[in-house]
């Protein structure tokens, strides 16, 4: 018993002394990372946020203006426009896809034959690329749009119904997948509880099911949300912002041009001759992203079950 104790307690003492080295050298294993995260992500946006407040054409020639640039941003029309165009399209196909995406998760989740066929048929197209959509669906848009003398690229609204469906077309399948492991996850027992205490099936799903699914409506909000804000190759390749409209001071915007695309040609504009309007447009994005992200996740997550 002592001989076995003597081996337990030494071998004890050398997993210590050889965890010991491990965490003092653990920044070792984290300084690749580290120093990824820092050229990759951390230097270019502290250079961005830093040129923002400057005007310049390339980085390493800049003139320092203040808050100059901002200015110029918030007096943009286009850029204004852009912001509650791209709030409204985030929004609806917030709700759209979100809504689509259970309803599918929650009929795939129901034991039929083809079930795992459908699952992967209605995934697919969120592996086609953005621009490659832009261009499918806008053919497919201006064939039938043809008929009646007009296009995508002519009227606001059929731009912007047309954004819509082809993110949806392009998202519900993933949203889906998340849920549907939300779904599969909630316990039977629970589900069989609630049946024998006499709820119906809508009962059921609106004070069983949803809460319990709540983490995955959690990451599909917030990953709806920010694809909507960020939206940019579907909206070069659909609409390309058109159709334009003239002020009435004169100023002329592009009626489906959203943030990210408004940003890109700010930094076209006027050949290049002041970018630094286009990086203040990128800040401004940022925080307003940033900001609508967090309240969204805090509220969705005071909601969740605790398991």
């Amino acid at each position: 018993m002592s001989l076995f104790k003597s081996r337990r307690d030494s071998a004890a003492l050398n997993s210590r002394l050889i965890r010991r080295p491990i965490r003092r050298m653990a920044w070792l294993f984290l300084l690749p990372t580290f120093a990824a995260f820092c050229v990759g992500f951390l230097y270019p946006f502290c250079k961005g946020l830093f040129l923002s407040f400057c005007e310049f054409r390339i980085t390493s020639q800049w003139k320092w203006t203040g808050l100059e640039n901002y200015k110029n941003a918030f007096q943009d029309p286009g850029y204004l426009h852009a912001f509650w165009f791209t709030t409204l399209f985030a929004v609806t196909s917030l709700v759209l896809i979100n809504l689509l995406a259970f309803a599918l998760a929650y009929a795939l989740t129901r034991k039929f034959r083809g079930a795992n066929l459908f699952r992967t048929v209605f995934f697919l197209p969120n592996l086609i690329g953005g621009i490659v959509l832009g261009y499918i669906w806008s053919m497919i848009f201006d064939g039938i749009l043809i008929r009646y003398n007009t296009s995508v690229m002519l009227e606001t609204k059929y731009g912007f119904w047309g954004l819509i469906i082809l993110v949806c077309w392009q998202q519900i399948g993933y949203m889906m997948i998340i849920y549907i492991a939300g779904l599969q996850a909630v316990s039977e027992d629970m589900l069989e509880a609630a049946r024998i205490d006499g709820a119906s099936a809508w009962q059921t799903l609106w004070r069983v099911t949803i809460p319990n699914v709540m983490p995955s409506i959690t990451i599909c909000t917030f990953l709806s949300l920010t694809n909507g804000f960020k939206l940019f190759d579907q909206n070069l390749a659909l609409t390309q912002g058109r159709p334009f409209q003239q002020l009435p001071g004169g100023d002329t915007i592009k009626t489906t041009e959203m943030l990210a695309l408004n940003i890109v040609n700010a930094f076209s504009s006027n050949g290049g001759g002041n970018r630094g309007v286009g990086q203040a447009k990128a800040v401004i994005f940022f925080v307003v992203v940033a900001a609508i992200s967090i309240i969204q996740l805090q509220a969705t997550r005071r909601k969740e079950v605790q398991q």
